[in-house]
């Protein structure tokens, strides 16, 4: 008895989806509920557990591939069978029930071994660092940037430049940095903040610096609304729930996967939500329900050791909080000159919600809790 696999609905607002990686090979066997392919949508990348467990019979849309909701993509069959088809490139194969075995074992994916094809690479001589020994496209790619491998670019005469393919990620950074920019008025003012204390209070307790912003960060949009809004034609919206968006690097961009509700949460419940959500966003095992609904958004580039950022608002927000690393600096407290843990704070607004003073204001409410002595009650 035949499965049919489709492309899953990801998200209300979610219309298509991207076969990243097919994570069995065609003839494989799969597990209910093991990962069987690795999606990407403009808001999320996930990996699609398998809803029955069978042999991976015909997969009808190769990777890369932008597909609508609710397109047949795969098929499961309960039993090995000599009949089963790959499509992907427009090749069909047809193992045998002995070659099944063999490809189980299967180390490369079509787009991996496609890759290899076009870039002159021996993948006999790369270890995977893929489920089972797989090569992966990175492990090609990781190959391909050692000195002496680029390929010339189209046009280019014998340079060493190299052209690498736009992810289908990428692309949709690049749109809605370029969307956002065109869209809301962006203005920046910076802070500079004293975190010697919470640096004492830290102390002994599995605690970053970023659940102290989220939660100062959280009370100031409860105080002050009006950054957490979004701008219509009708009029300004301001959100009832404080749903507080944390960027997080991927190898390939960033993903934003939300808090909600961080106001309702103390120091020790939002550290291990963010470390939760940071970890399963880079295993790709985030919900689409967990990337939706942002109210305002913070990007701790200080995690890199960068100091000031100017971050792009992330739409339909009207603000960003760009956190920088905490470093000793010497400042003038009292006329005398101190050592202290520093840290300097953005905030990118719309202007066509907010003025400069009322962004500061909201930074200096920021900046005053951030600076507070008394952390035990927040716990």
């Amino acid at each position: 008895m035949a499965t049919d696999i489709i492309m899953p609905q990801l998200g209300e607002s979610i219309a298509e989806g991207t076969i990243v990686k097919w994570l069995i090979p065609v003839g494989g066997r799969v597990e209910k509920d093991q990962s069987l392919l690795e999606v990407e949508t403009d808001k999320v990348a996930l990996e699609i557990p398998s809803p029955d467990a069978g042999f991976l019979a015909e997969v009808l849309v190769p990777e890369g591939q932008t597909v609508p909701v609710g397109s047949l993509i795969a098929r499961l069959e309960a039993q090995p069978s000599a009949g089963v088809v790959n499509r992907v490139g427009g090749v069909v194969v047809r193992p045998t029930a002995s070659a099944e075995a063999a490809q189980q074992e299967e180390r490369y994916s079509p787009a991996v071994r496609q890759l290899a094809k076009e870039r002159g690479v021996d993948l006999g001589k790369i270890t995977g660092t893929g489920a089972g020994g797989r090569v992966t496209k990175k492990d090609v790619m990781d190959v391909l940037e050692k000195p002496g491998r680029g390929a010339p670019v189209e046009g280019r005469g014998k340079s060493e430049d190299e052209l690498l393919p736009l992810t289908s990620m990428r692309k949709t950074i690049a749109e809605r940095m370029l969307a956002s920019r065109n869209t809301s008025a962006h203005v920046v003012t910076f802070f500079e903040v004293d975190c010697s204390g919470i640096a004492k209070f830290r102390a002994g307790r599995s605690l970053t610096y970023l659940p102290f912003v989220i939660h100062a960060v959280a009370r100031g949009l409860k105080e002050m609304p009006i950054l957490n809004s979004s701008w219509t034609e009708k009029g300004i919206v301001l959100r009832r729930n404080v749903h507080i968006g944390i960027a997080v690097s991927l190898d390939e961009g960033l993903l934003v996967p939300v808090l909600k509700h961080a106001d309702r949460k103390g120091l020790m419940q939002l550290g291990k939500e963010v470390h939760d959500l940071a970890e399963r966003a880079r295993a790709k095992r985030l919900q689409p329900d967990e990337v939706q609904e942002g109210t305002f958004t913070i990007t701790n580039h200080g995690s890199t050791g960068s100091l000031f950022s100017t971050p792009i608002i992330h739409q339909p927000q009207i603000a960003i909080l760009g956190v920088g690393t905490v470093q000793k600096r010497a400042v003038v407290i009292d006329d005398a000159i101190a050592i202290r843990q520093m840290c300097y704070l953005s905030l990118s607004f719309d202007h066509r919600v907010i003025d400069g003073a009322t962004a500061d204001r909201f930074l200096t409410y920021v900046k005053g809790h951030l600076e507070h002595d008394s952390w035990e009650a927040f716990l």
